[in-house]
């Protein structure tokens, strides 16, 4: 297993990438889908050879790149020598590094009791515990859940809510399962749009789908 590094030993390593929280990021500028899918099918043979695969998301006029050691839960060494492939890569196309510094959006949730209130959430969204972070998404998509130990209540409700947005055919079953975590059912009168929940402290999340937006014209 690969000796964990921290972002003061990576990032001076890795000029033309950027070190949020416990991974790299970088951000190409290919131009067009044609070259960033090229761009894509050469990263994935450099990760094949290494046997150590980013995560890689292709975009119309750029291609975003996610490093980071799985099996470590952190940076290493096997991060900083493929990072530096891919800006090789990257270099002989002809694709130039995005200067627009990566975002990592985390969401913090703060409870008096975490043990309850984090199952509500990972089951509302669909997520898998994670022991450094709190809560993530297995697909890689979604924003981390973090939960901050608060000392006493604030009785006020709440000023911010999550919408969960799930096909409409898999909503019932992810209410169902927020419910049988600690949650509760608070509206279902926009139902089937929304239904509005509630975590065991009251933070509030809403379940939608597409259905009751746009009428179908048949």
């Amino acid at each position: 297993m690969s000796e964990r590094l921290h972002g003061w030993q990576v990032q001076p390593q890795l000029p033309n990438w950027r070190v949020l929280f416990n991974r790299v990021y970088a951000t190409f500028r290919t131009g067009d889908f044609n070259t960033g899918a090229r761009f894509v099918a050469e990263i994935a043979l450099l990760a094949d050879e290494a046997d150590h695969h980013p995560d890689v998301h292709l975009r119309y006029p750029s291609v975003a790149v996610e490093i980071y050691s799985h099996d470590i839960g952190g940076m290493s060494s096997r991060d900083v020598n493929l990072a530096r492939q891919i800006s090789e890569l990257a270099e002989n196309l002809g694709i130039a590094v995005d200067d627009a510094a990566p975002q990592l959006t985390e969401i913090g949730i703060d409870a008096m009791d975490i043990p309850a209130v984090k199952p509500f959430w990972r089951e509302l969204l669909g997520y898998a515990d994670d022991d450094e972070v709190g809560l993530v998404d297995p697909r890689g998509l979604g924003a981390p859940v973090w939960f901050q130990q608060m000392d006493e209540p604030r009785p006020q409700r709440n000023r911010i809510h999550l919408d969960v947005w799930v096909p409409h055919d898999a909503a019932q079953a992810r209410i169902d399962a927020a419910v049988a975590a600690g949650g509760r059912l608070l509206s279902d009168a926009e139902a089937p749009a929304f239904w509005v929940l509630a975590d065991p402290e009251g933070n509030e999340a809403c379940v939608c789908t597409w259905q009751s937006r746009d009428q179908d014209p048949q």
